[in-house]
């Protein structure tokens, strides 16, 4: 366990020291930027290291895993839904997950609208875009989310509170920023498009490979996996 926990704490360091140095460049303060340890593919004894160090914000990507970690893990511990949700995944979904990253449609929003009425829940949400137009990734295209935002906003029991995206797998930081500062540009004009629409402050945006860009770009949630676990796997 001590070799476990002294290399998970080695690549937290090094990944808080990323962090830092990007905000350093563009003159953010570290504390506007929320890492979310995703917890996908992690044996059970690293995802009670990481909480052993302090880290309280977890991301799942699946469902079904998401459910029994809630309840064999600290409650202390806020969960984030990142990865795809099926809509007929949202009612376990919703008591547990204190933000869903990945709401992709407009179906699916009114989905989890109507059971959080069901249940007497008002979750926090993030709609996903897929700004870089991949056929692989999920959510709404700028161009959807632009026409629809009027039934986005007029849905009663989510709290809209940002946008969501992904950058292609690309080793171009000029390429990743761009689709980050394409989310945030899209963050600033729906802002305004609706007098009493939300605020949209935060924007989950930036993974393992490419986090250090979303900051540039000004992302407020980071969710990295893989780099926690260097060496472990």
């Amino acid at each position: 366990m001590s070799t476990t926990f002294d290399k998970i704490a080695e690549n937290l360091k090094r990944i808080r020291g990323e962090i830092e140095e990007a905000c350093a460049t563009s003159n953010r303060d570290p504390g506007e930027v929320k890492l979310v340890a995703v917890t996908k593919y992690a044996q059970d004894e690293w995802v009670q290291a990481l909480i052993d160090m302090g880290v309280s914000e977890l991301g799942e990507s699946r469902p079904q895993q998401l459910v029994p970690r809630a309840d064999q893990f600290d409650d202390k511990v806020t969960w984030h839904m990142i990865g795809h949700l099926q809509r007929n995944k949202v009612r376990p979904v919703l008591p547990i997950a204190q933000l869903i990253h990945s709401v992709d449609t407009l179906k699916l929003l009114s989905r989890v609208d109507l059971i959080a009425g069901d249940i007497g829940l008002k979750p926090s949400v993030l709609l996903e875009v897929n700004i870089s137009g991949e056929e692989s990734k999920h959510g709404f295209s700028k161009t959807e989310l632009l026409e629809q935002w009027e039934e986005v906003v007029s849905q009663e029991r989510v709290n809209i509170r940002g946008l969501m995206t992904m950058a292609p797998r690309t080793d171009s930081a000029d390429e990743a920023i761009s689709v980050f500062e394409e989310l945030r540009e899209l963050r600033d004009e729906l802002s305004t498009k609706h007098p009493h629409g939300p605020t949209l402050a935060e924007l989950s945006m930036g993974m393992s490979n490419d986090f250090p860009a979303a900051i540039k770009a000004g992302a407020t949630i980071i969710r990295v996996g893989s780099r926690l676990y260097d060496g472990l796997c």
